[in-house]
């Protein structure tokens, strides 16, 4: 009796479809460790989300508020962040909350609602300058006086509090500045103090 041989095939050149069927079976099987590799590694990629922050400006106001208020910075070169120019540089805002519009959701028929008022600014690297942080009533729902945080914080090489302050909002267009500092260099802060500057009138007058 003729023997196959390890090519597939008998002796007298009949085809032996056994070793066929397992060559394929084995590509298939490798074909298909390929395309899994290839799903899970964007994920991954995907999952990896650098972000880098050397200081955070966070400015709140008390939760279930429905007053709106704004952020204003201004960094050194002289651009300003707010709602409408949410990145200026190395300057980004990263949270705009307009009081309770669009803070109540229905999920599985049921109505959740966030009660936290709070804008968030990021100052990504160390530009040396004058930074100044203004807040600005954009619309005066509730009627009644606001207090506004201020939060200034280092990141790196540790957390720091550079600014904590409050100040009252009163009526719709006010604009206060909260806080204005320098940075050095090296991240140092500096000159910290609160001198009035209206950035919503040099938006006004570019």
């Amino acid at each position: 009796m003729d023997q196959p041989s390890l090519f597939g095939e008998n002796d007298d050149g009949t085809f032996v479809p056994f070793t066929d069927i397992l060559f394929n079976a084995l590509l298939g099987f490798a074909f298909m460790i390929f395309i899994a590799f290839s799903l899970i590694n964007p994920e991954a990629k995907l999952g990896t989300v650098e972000l880098k922050a050397e200081m955070i400006i966070t400015v709140s106001w008390p939760d279930n508020n429905p007053d709106d208020i704004d952020t204003y910075v201004e960094e050194p070169g002289g651009n300003i962040v707010w709602y409408h120019s949410r990145e200026a540089g190395l300057v980004h805002l990263d949270r705009d909350d307009r009081g309770n519009y669009r803070d109540t959701l229905n999920i599985n028929g049921q109505e959740i609602t966030n009660p936290l008022n709070q804008e968030t600014v990021t100052i990504r690297s160390f530009v040396p300058g004058e930074y100044v942080v203004n807040v600005v009533h954009y619309l005066a729902n509730s009627g009644q006086p606001v207090p506004v945080t201020v939060k200034v914080e280092r990141i790196n090489p540790k957390v720091e509090v550079v600014y904590y302050g409050t100040v009252e909002l009163n009526r719709r267009g006010q604009e206060e500045t909260v806080v204005r500092f320098t940075v050095s260099p090296t991240g140092e802060v500096s000159d910290i103090n609160s001198i009035q500057k209206s950035l919503v009138g040099s938006l006004n007058k570019a």
